[in-house]
């Protein structure tokens, strides 16, 4: 991963957030959703999930997944990838979201494919393929500024109806025994809340330490039971009721005394962690197994642009305020076609409607 200059747009924001100006920089501080986002919360019957009659497990998590979740039959697309390839050429892509597209209502506002593979198609990755369009030139220079989402930070919680936008991400099954287990996690997110933490760590790895300057402010926020804390280390150890992790390391060491609360988001800044299977640095899949909720990786060499992987600040203030973990997600990464979301979409600790019952 290259160091890339200080881009103007940082600078800018860095400058503001001296100053009290830039309300990307701010700490997020409500305990209810603000004014644009009191809008009926992003719910079971929004969301589509893909199942791959091609992949037993597919077939096998995207039936428990519709049950846990009470997914509508009509939400249900059924499709054929055979041999579970890493990535699909963008013919195939195109055949494969017309398909997918062709079955969905206009109450569709996400869509979840429950499988690990494939999840890219060329130098993007799967979800920022279906969600923003394929990108042809996205891979004459996969270190250049990418394409803005128009759903960066974005007010509302219908991207469809509002921002032409279906959200997508991947449900990985490393085996059927994990993946429910995720599923377990989000569903179960709404009914434990406090105590919470979030870390934040700049590493030694100076290059992928880009968005540190958008780590939330530290401390304790009594009225959501949230404490932040900022860390100048390699790795966090031994910490409990973690419901954010955000870090910069191409391998995070000692995931495995980490007790995540359900529903928690973690990702790192690296290049290839959205290879998420057989790559050189470490796989998102990772974040998942050691008990977070959702991620978020990048599938080719994208430096360490802040504006491709997620932004702290947005990405806890729009959970806080209520978000799903795939709208918090989807609204916290300005440039995301290199980016492939995976995990638990509809995992909502601080959503302020009636919270999903243990079934």
């Amino acid at each position: 991963m290259a160091r890339t200059p200080l881009p103007a747009n940082l600078l800018a924001c860095l400058l503001a957030c001296l100053f009290g100006a830039q309300p990307l920089c701010a700490a997020p501080e409500a305990t209810t959703a603000q004014a644009d986002d009191r809008d009926e919360v992003l719910a079971a019957r929004h969301l589509a999930i893909v199942i791959n009659d091609d992949d037993p497990d597919s077939v096998a998590i995207g039936a428990y997944y519709r049950r846990r979740r009470a997914i509508p039959a009509a939400n249900v697309v059924h499709v054929r990838i055979p041999g579970r390839p890493q990535a699909l050429d963008p013919e195939r892509f195109r055949q494969l979201k017309e398909e997918i597209d062709s079955r969905l209502g206009p109450q569709v506002q996400a869509v979840l494919m429950v499988w690990t593979a494939p999840w890219k198609v060329g130098c993007q990755g799967i979800t920022a393929a279906y969600t923003l369009g394929l990108d042809p030139g996205l891979c004459a220079d996969t270190c250049a500024a990418g394409r803005p989402s128009r759903y960066f930070n974005a007010p509302g919680r219908r991207p469809w109806r509002d921002h032409g936008m279906r959200l997508s991400m991947l449900l990985p099954i490393a085996s059927r025994e994990e993946a429910r287990t995720l599923v377990d996690r989000g569903v179960v997110s709404g009914l434990r809340r406090m105590p919470a933490h979030a870390w934040y760590l700049t590493t030694s790895e100076a290059a992928r330490n880009s968005r540190a300057a958008f780590f939330p402010r530290p401390g304790h926020r009594p009225h959501l039971g949230l404490t932040v804390h900022r860390l100048r280390a390699d790795a966090l150890e031994g910490a409990s009721d973690v419901l954010v992790y955000q870090t910069g390391k191409a391998q995070v060491d000692k995931l495995d005394t980490i007790g995540f609360l359900p529903g928690a988001l973690a990702d790192h800044l690296t290049s290839h962690g959205g290879e998420l299977l057989g790559g050189t640095q470490m796989s998102s899949l990772r974040w998942l197994q050691a008990g977070a909720t959702a991620s978020y990786g990048t599938v080719g060499e994208p430096c360490n642009h802040w504006q491709k992987f997620p932004n702290p600040a947005v990405l806890l203030r729009h959970y806080l305020r209520g978000a799903s973990a795939i709208e918090a997600y989807w609204k916290s990464v300005a440039w995301p076609g290199q980016g492939v979301f995976i995990g638990e979409p509809l995992a909502a600790p601080f959503r302020p409607h009636a919270r999903t019952p243990v079934r």
